[in-house]
């Protein structure tokens, strides 16, 4: 099998170049070479978004299925998965999870948990992109459903994913236009 280098910085460490086959996943990377794996494989054919990551980039964060987008278009790029998201020690021990895993965590927002780190990152890249552009107090249902809409879950608990994200934002100063 053909390999090429890969050179990818995840949860702000850099890591590579690795050696890396083409074509392969970069949910395969992150598993098996990186011994990331929180980030989950569900259905294989990118409809779930269980195996969602954030892409960061001079124009933000924006959502990018690892199943179906081979470990090679990430080459140079900067990435989070949900180990990334909570605040940690010198040693590596959790400190604080962030407002969208606490928000979660306090509106029990998951049953079996396999496809909560897709919704964590969904929810991260809206509240990111509230924080630089406030919507009205109307429209935040609607934003949020456009956010989470795409993510499936098996065992139906989208309502407590919906009302966490929902509050978190309407809670968070700066979401939400005051006046509109």
């Amino acid at each position: 099998m053909k390999t090429r280098p890969l050179t990818l910085t995840v949860n702000g460490r850099r890591h590579g170049p690795l050696d890396i086959p083409e074509g392969l996943m970069l949910i395969d990377v992150l598993h098996e070479w990186l011994d990331l794996t929180g980030t989950r494989f569900g259905c294989g054919q990118g409809v779930c978004r269980a195996c969602t990551v954030i892409v960061d980039d001079a124009d933000g964060s924006r959502e990018m299925r690892t199943c179906i987008t081979g470990a090679h278009w990430f080459d140079g790029k900067q990435i989070r998965t949900v180990e990334g998201h909570a605040t940690r020690d010198a040693a590596g021990a959790v400190t604080a999870v962030s407002p969208v895993q606490q928000a979660f965590l306090d509106h029990y927002s998951f049953q079996c948990g396999y496809c909560t780190p897709g919704f964590v990152n969904a929810a991260t890249v809206l509240v990111e992109r509230l924080a630089k552009a406030p919507i009205a107090k109307a429209d935040v249902e609607a934003m949020v459903g456009a956010a989470l809409e795409p993510h499936l879950c098996r065992c139906t608990g989208y309502v407590r994913y919906y009302e966490a994200v929902r509050d978190l934002v309407l809670r968070t100063p700066g979401l939400v236009k005051e006046n509109a």
